[in-house]
């Protein structure tokens, strides 16, 4: 999930009208299992994975599901999931705590690295919008600042630190919305310090950065911290040892008015279940090895027990 796991990990807003429809699974679901839970992701393979595998429980206890992926930025899909699937927005989509925080407080600067105190505050902050969040999983996917391993070398890198003095020679590239995040340019500013020689615009945490990175176009790039590319490409990922960024475990996010308690108790056991070397394993194969999304949820509801293989 700041940029992240997805304020930042967001592009250019696609349609809202991109679906899939996930049968039910259950002949005899009670009528209180009848009504269609409206899922969306935003438009990169971890929030479509996790956005599946939430579809996938629900509808092995029996919920008819419908999944809209890559929906955009949060600017873009929260304003849909508090509008409602009934309305032809959504009703539950995967979140990051801080990020999530930052974004409904308008950058307070509620979020922390302490867990429980910033989940309790995003609930607060959601129950003002008809929405709440579920348990927080281990599982966590944080901004994260990496240059190439030579570049790592040449300046003898290691943390954030180790950019303040020769930041201005260097380019930043991340997502276009980096420039006015608090977690992002102005925050490397304001804790590090640190002002670059030229800032370009890619995207957040994606592939247009990868290849700049590894190219040389920029020097330091906005990623992911579960991102398996990462290490697929040999990036150094500086240590954050002035604690810029907040803990971002994915939590779902739900309109109050859908959920109900066997809801509750499917999606907190799918979060139980997630670790992050789990999601950096299923972001490198989605993303580096090209396995469909949707197809490595499946894969992981069955891993895991959540679903029976057929």
């Amino acid at each position: 999930m700041l940029l992240n796991p997805v304020w930042a990990r967001t592009v250019a807003a696609l349609s809202l009208g991109t679906m899939v429809l996930v049968a039910c699974g259950s002949d005899s679901s009670p009528s209180s299992k009848s009504k269609t839970i409206v899922i969306g992701s935003a438009p990169f393979s971890e929030s479509v994975m996790v956005a599946n595998m939430y579809a996938g429980a629900l509808q092995n206890e029996g919920y008819q599901v419908t999944v809209r992926k890559g929906l955009g930025q949060r600017e873009i899909y929260l304003p849909a999931l508090q509008k409602g699937g009934a309305q032809n927005g959504i009703d539950l989509v995967p979140e990051y705590v801080g990020t999530l925080l930052e974004f409904v407080n308008k950058n307070a600067g509620e979020a922390s690295g302490n867990l429980d105190d910033s989940v309790a505050k995003l609930r607060t902050r959601l129950d003002a919008i008809g929405l709440t969040a579920l348990n927080p999983s281990p599982a966590a996917d944080q901004n994260a600042f990496a240059v190439t391993r030579a570049t790592a070398d040449k300046y003898k890198l290691k943390k954030l630190s180790d950019l303040t003095p020769i930041a201005g020679q260097l380019t930043l590239g991340a997502g276009p919305e980096c420039p006015i995040r608090p977690f992002c340019q102005p925050g490397l500013e304001k804790t590090y310090g640190l002002k670059f020689k030229t800032f370009r615009t890619l995207d957040s945490g994606g592939a247009k950065t990868m290849e700049a990175l590894s190219s040389g176009d920029i020097d330091v790039g906005l990623v992911f911290s579960s991102d398996g590319s990462v290490a697929a490409r040999n990036l150094v990922v500086l240590e954050d040892d002035k604690k810029l960024q907040t803990v971002d475990n994915l939590i779902p996010a739900i309109r109050k008015d859908v959920l109900d308690d066997d809801i509750r108790t499917v999606l907190n056991k799918v979060s139980a279940e997630m670790t992050t070397d789990e999601l950096i394993q299923l972001n490198k194969r989605a993303d580096i090895d090209k396995t469909d999304p949707e197809s490595l949820a499946k894969e992981w509801l069955t891993q895991h027990g959540i679903v029976k293989k057929k």
